[in-house]
């Protein structure tokens, strides 16, 4: 890619005052994703295209070491080859799109007293090797710009937390108190279901847990729902 880039704004035995430089720059900042002063390296005496694109090759393998040292070896070599099938998935449908559109239309060309079959061999290769360098092309733009985001573990909660302190604080005040009791220390006791034969019409403290739909234990013989229940 980048000796494509190069091949594209520097001509080859070409004078710097001829080269491409704010194309050049433009294009590894947009392929490459790095920004070197292109136009500070023409100015100096005796630049060739070969020292330019060594320093170029130098910049970005600098530039793509730095991206493996921070996301770790074995990380950036799943990444390549997650980036180079799925950029490949994508043109490849794209091809096969563009090859079905050419089997339809090139039957025309036989009235142009050209062969339609070498017509489409000739043409679908070059549309291979086009895929083949945008292929390419995206693949290296995405590694260069890649970003590998790792997520934290959540951490346990810690003792110390707000409400284990408003806990533990009234805790040492019910024992100061001499009021610590296992009710005190457990919190509100649920509700348990009470046979019917315990429970005393006249007592609502003995009925306990009550279904809604169960028959009032008060004997009125509506559902608790629409008895006792309803204030419940």
């Amino acid at each position: 890619i980048f000796d494509e880039i190069l091949s594209r704004h520097i001509p080859a035995d070409s004078y710097p005052e001829t080269w491409d430089l704010q194309g050049l720059r433009e294009a590894l900042i947009g392929v490459l994703n790095i920004d070197l002063p292109i136009a500070d390296w023409a100015k100096e005496e005796g630049i060739g295209e070969e020292e330019v694109s060594s320093r170029i090759h130098a910049a970005g393998d600098a530039a793509y070491a730095q991206r493996i040292e921070k996301n770790g070896a074995d990380v950036m070599r799943y990444v390549e080859k997650q980036i180079v099938l799925q950029v490949l998935d994508h043109f490849w449908r794209e091809h096969l799109v563009m090859l079905d559109h050419l089997r339809q239309v090139i039957g025309w060309r036989g009235y142009a007293q050209r062969d339609p079959l070498n017509e489409y061999k000739s043409e679908a290769f070059e549309l291979f090797n086009s895929l083949i360098s945008r292929w390419h092309e995206m693949t290296t733009s995405q590694l260069m710009r890649v970003e590998v985001a790792f997520e934290q573990q959540p951490q346990p909660e810690t003792l110390a937390s707000e409400d284990t302190s408003e806990r533990i604080n009234e805790i040492n005040s019910l024992i100061e108190r001499g009021e610590l009791n296992a009710q005190a220390l457990l919190g509100p006791v649920a509700e348990v279901q009470q046979p019917a034969e315990n429970r005393d019409p006249n007592d609502p403290s003995t009925w306990g847990k009550i279904g809604r739909n169960e028959a009032c234990p008060c004997g009125s013989g509506k559902k608790f729902k629409h008895c006792h229940g309803v204030m419940a």
